[in-house]
């Protein structure tokens, strides 16, 4: 009989104690989404180890993310560079990759420093990092004034770019100069919870279930100040603002079309991914997402972005692919299942997560010009 009532009690106390743990992991796993921190890479990014720097090359840690197509960012405490395609001609150790080194942005990269690659390629604003005269703008929202920057454009059809998780509103710098190219008006956006922003009321994020309400703010702002209609290109929760925004807002006649970089469609997933990512142990994954989700007030009943397909009125450019680990690609396929009238998928591998971009900026941005041309 002891020996049944201490093993019942042992089982309760692990059974407790995982509970606990859980909703422990649940908090920090999903830290990165909930409590916004500017400029702090999301969880999960591989570090790599500088072996070399100089001459326009820079040699790094061989990895599955070293190796990756395009043009990245690469960022430490006190660092940020620039590098392109991997030059695999270059003289290497078998351990190392040498890529091309674009820029040196800040800081110095020196032997031995840790780094992550990075989809956000420029730091500082329009100006300073692209050399595009912009205007420092505050857009009146809901919980106070939102600061933006405004590049000007010929055209009456405004782009609206949103970033997403991990990011600021320098990672969509990254598209600036095409737009520009195109003489279309940019408003890039801060929200709520980003720095200059004002906080969200309970000091959480939401994967863009509240935050959709800036970027309705930001639609009124361009209607306000010129635009005819507008295009919302958003990226990660990002890009599930402006589906918010295309099903929820009074102003949705105005919008005209919707660009959505590796869209969180599916909050469970993305949160799953975070706990993933944060080591959080499989036994204790489930209660962690629950927790996290609870947290976050995403509960079961509220209605995911694009759940509802007949909802979309606009035509929808979808940019993902399978390596997306935080927001899989699944629900942006099933969307396109659903509307091939109206949603397309750009198919973009070997990319992270609001990394479409960089993985073929030259594919990326002239799908991105066959999609915005007749919107004009």
């Amino acid at each position: 009989m002891r020996t049944a009532t201490a093993t019942a009690a042992a089982v309760i106390t692990a059974l407790l104690g995982a509970g606990a743990a859980a909703v422990a992991a649940g908090r920090y796993a999903a830290d990165a989404a909930l409590q916004p921190r500017p400029g702090r890479p999301l969880p999960g990014g591989t570090r790599l180890s500088v072996h070399s720097a100089g001459d326009g090359r820079i040699a790094l840690t061989r990895s599955l993310a070293s190796l990756r197509p395009g043009t990245y960012g690469l960022a430490a405490p006190g660092v940020h560079a620039v590098v392109g395609p991997v030059l695999a001609d270059a003289p290497h150790d078998p351990d190392t990759v040498v890529r091309r080194l674009l820029a040196v942005t800040h800081g110095t990269l020196r032997p031995g420093a840790r780094v992550t690659l990075t989809p956000q390629v420029h730091l500082g604003d329009p100006r300073t990092a692209l050399g595009l005269d912009h205007a420092d703008v505050d857009v009146p929202g809901e919980l106070g004034a939102l600061p933006a920057w405004f590049v000007p454009g010929a055209r009456d059809t405004w782009v609206i770019t949103v970033h997403g998780l991990g990011s600021s509103r320098e990672h969509p710098m990254v598209v600036m100069p095409f737009l520009h190219r195109l003489r279309l008006p940019v408003l890039d956006l801060a929200y709520r919870g980003d720095l200059g922003a004002p906080a969200s009321p309970d000091g959480l994020g939401h994967l863009g279930e509240s935050e959709w309400r800036d970027l309705d703010a930001a639609i009124r702002y361009a209607l306000r100040y010129g635009a005819r209609r507008v295009v919302l290109h958003g990226w990660s929760t990002g890009a599930t603002m402006a589906l918010h925004a295309a099903e929820r807002s009074a102003l949705a006649g105005r919008i005209a079309g919707l660009v959505l970089d590796s869209p969180v469609l599916d909050w469970h997933a993305t949160l799953r991914g975070l706990a993933a990512a944060r080591r959080t142990p499989a036994a204790v994954l489930p209660l962690a997402v629950r927790a996290a989700e609870g947290r976050a007030g995403l509960r079961a009943d509220r209605r995911a972005p694009g759940a509802d397909p007949g909802a979309l009125r606009v035509p929808v450019l979808i940019f993902h692919g399978p390596d997306d680990t935080l927001a899989p690609w699944d629900a942006s396929r099933r969307l396109v299942a659903a509307r091939p009238d109206l949603v397309t998928l750009h198919t973009v591998r070997e990319a992270g997560h609001g990394a479409m971009w960089n993985a073929d900026p030259a594919r990326y941005e002239e799908t991105l010009r066959r999609f915005l041309t007749p919107l004009m």
